[in-house]
């Protein structure tokens, strides 16, 4: 038997004093005078043997009650088996984590409530310690401090759900970091309170617990649940137009390992429900489902999709924003600028000119500022010679960040100028086949693939089968890079498409011939509107319709941007200033963590305004919670066991449910605490003293 505070065993001397008044009773002596002594003798002799019998047992009783007491104090307790061992000196530091999957029920409690209840339950063996860290997804500032059992309980009391999932790699690094501050060569003890979601534990296996540490790790036991998410949300064309009506994809992912039947989607747009679908979703499962709507203004407009599905919660919403209607920006660049013969405008000056969507630019390519690129869409490049200098630096660099191109040659092109900047963009070598003086032949052009996404919604249902009247057209050069959309009929490309770069490619248009009368009749054809037209709305960048608080780095397009300007994002009255930087057009924003917000912020999924220097709004942004803690894989006490097998310094228990876990805590790793055994025996003692001295008659 072992005792947690040895040093209050000298009260033990405390039993001196009833001994000593025992053995020295001051009480005077009386002396009674009879008649005959002989007649008592007897009964006197009887009388203080008993009495002296009373003494002792009363003695003895007070002895007993106060050894009790003082051994009740120390705390002496069977020392337990495990080599851990649990010590209430150590410095202690306590992990709760209060991630969004933690909002999950077990018997109708969630598991970030059972976590706290019994977090609170271990505070009762520190009761004394004064060295107890609490620490929590937010990594705020106040919990770099320790305190006492009683300041850990109140901040307790305040744990909420935490945006930011961490890392058990990243949660163990700080608990070093706060710990070697308190207690740099000292031994440390260390709780955590998790569910272990697999998606934001990371990789546990090369996780390395230091050997002067000992960590108890304590799993919630979760259970996987049915749990839906909205993996994706995305337009069915580039962009949208009011009065119309459009389509909406969504793609949802049943994490649960229960099949989900009819779900209710519901789309609201400027918190009006719009549309409603239905999914049906098997275990671990996806599907896409279409929502169509329209809307009658022009600009931004704020959309939600909304589903029933609990436990899990935080992510039954998923937000969005859509811009209707937005411009097409085209700068036209010319040299030699075809015109019908009867017009005062030039054919691509014609065709932009009709619809209010387009916002179109002339220029002529020897006096162009190419500062103006950074706001275009579709440059247009018509019957230039040559291409170089800063013009085609900065075409290669407009391409390269997203945008389209599309050239029609001149009569003669400069093929020194021209193959090197087309093998730049990914088009490869050319092959002029005009010569001064003369024009090539007309080749009749190909009928288009109907079936080609390009073509799509050109031709009415009805004439998908009918032959086509198409023009002829003389090319002034060849090439064989790119995916052709139109062709001759010997074979050879009229238009094509190629990409340049990587997920934010920009196309390159190549036309076969000028669109001079001269060389052809396509540009007098009623193909060719809906084709310039296409060109126009494919180099309209796909609309990101919402962001990740999880993405540490997003890119928002910003119009007009100055390396001074200091962008700001606002929701109601909260305001955040993100580290950012300006590369191009281009905004890069790097989202903030739980600890890097100010006292009292919050963030929340929904809408934001992005705000520059000026207050003025330049964008409205939709902001969500990552998808990661959607997922319902949760490592069982098992699974850690065998995961830490080989770091003797960690302790795996699968008893958080249970409503003895303090008490088999305490027996594993404090050894049986017998305290309490000893007050009851000290209360014992006295109700017999008490017995004694009231009911055994001397």
């Amino acid at each position: 038997m072992n005792f947690l505070y040895p040093s209050f065993l000298f009260g033990l001397m405390a039993v001196s004093v009833p001994i000593a008044i025992h053995l020295f009773n001051f009480r005077r002596t009386r002396r009674v005078f009879f008649t005959n002594v002989a007649l008592l003798r007897n009964v006197q002799t009887e009388t203080k043997s008993f009495r002296r019998l009373k003494h002792w047992l009363i003695l003895a009783c007070r002895c007993l009650f106060l050894a009790c007491l003082v051994l009740a104090f120390a705390q002496p307790f069977i020392p337990s088996k495990n080599k851990l061992g649990l010590s209430r000196q150590a410095v202690t530091s306590l992990y709760v984590d209060n991630s969004y999957s933690m909002q999950n029920e077990r018997n109708a409690k969630r598991y970030l409530d059972i976590a706290i209840s019994k977090l609170d339950e271990l505070l009762t063996l520190f009761r004394n310690a004064a060295s107890l860290q609490l620490l929590t997804n937010d990594f705020s500032a106040a919990e770099q401090q320790a305190g006492t059992a009683e300041l850990v309980r109140d901040r307790v009391a305040s744990i909420r759900f935490a945006h930011t999932p961490r890392t058990l790699e990243t949660v163990y690094r700080r608990q070093r970091n706060l710990l070697s501050s308190l207690n740099p060569a000292g031994r440390n003890q260390l709780f955590w309170f998790s569910d272990f979601q697999k998606s934001t534990a990371g990789d546990l296996s090369r996780l390395k617990i230091d050997t002067t540490d000992q960590l108890y790790i304590v799993p919630l036991d979760a259970q996987s649940t049915k749990n839906i998410y909205v993996d994706s949300v995305w337009l069915s064309t580039p962009f949208i137009r009011e009065m119309q009506n459009n389509s909406l994809n969504v793609k949802l992912t049943n994490a649960g390992k229960e099949a989900v039947k009819n779900l209710p989607i519901r789309l609201y747009l400027d918190d009006a429900q719009t549309s409603t679908a239905s999914a049906v979703l098997a275990p671990g499962g996806s599907a896409t489902v279409s929502l169509n709507f329209n809307v009658v203004s022009k600009g931004y407009h704020r959309g939600r999709i909304v589903f029933e599905d609990f436990p899990i919660t935080f992510d039954n919403q998923y937000f969005f924003v859509i811009e209707a209607s937005p411009a097409v920006r085209i700068v036209h660049l010319y040299e030699q600028k075809a015109s019908p013969s009867n017009g005062a405008q030039g054919y691509i000056e014609a065709v932009y000119s009709n619809d209010s969507l387009f916002v179109r630019r002339s220029f002529n390519a020897q006096n162009f500022d190419v500062g103006q690129l950074k706001e275009t869409d579709l440059v247009v490049l018509e019957g230039v010679t040559g291409v170089s200098g800063t013009l085609r630096t900065e075409l290669e660099n407009f391409v390269r960040q997203g945008g389209s191109l599309a050239i029609i040659p001149p009569a003669i092109p400069d093929a020194g100028s021209y193959g090197p900047f087309l093998r730049t963009l990914g088009v490869g070598s050319i092959q002029i086949t005009a010569t001064p003086g003369s024009i090539p032949s007309p080749v009749p052009v190909a009928e288009p693939d109907k079936r080609n996404p390009f073509f799509r919604d050109v031709f009415q249902q009805g004439y998908q089968s009918e032959p086509l009247n198409m023009p002829t057209e003389s090319p002034v050069w060849r090439w064989s890079a790119g995916t052709r959309l139109l062709t001759l009929r010997d074979g050879s490309p009229l238009l094509t498409r190629s990409s340049v770069g990587g997920k934010s490619a920009g196309s390159v248009y190549m036309v076969a011939s000028p669109l001079s009368t001269t060389y052809g009749n396509l540009a007098e054809h009623a193909l060719f509107v809906p084709v310039m037209y296409k060109m126009a709305a494919a180099s309209v960048r796909a609309q990101q319709t919402a962001y990740s608080f999880d993405d540490n780095l997003i890119t928002i397009p910003v119009s007009n941007p100055s390396e001074r300007s200091v962008y700001k994002l606002k929701r109601d009255k909260l305001e955040i200033i993100p580290v950012q930087r300006v590369v191009g057009n281009q905004l890069l924003l790097e989202m903030p963590k739980s600890n890097e917000l100010a006292v009292g912020q919050e963030i929340e999924a929904g809408y934001y305004s992005l705000q520059n220097s000026a207050g003025k709004t330049e964008q409205l942004l939709a902001f969500n919670h990552g998808n990661q803690e959607s997922s319902m894989e949760y490592y069982s006490a098992d699974e850690l066991r065998r995961i830490f097998a080989n770091q003797p310094g960690v302790e795996v228990f699968d008893s958080i449910q249970d409503g003895d876990f303090v008490q088999v805590l305490e027996e594993q790793n404090l050894g049986k605490s017998l305290w309490k055994y000893f007050l009851l025996a000290a209360l014992a003692f006295l109700l017999v003293e008490v017995g004694l001295v009231r009911f055994m008659k001397s």
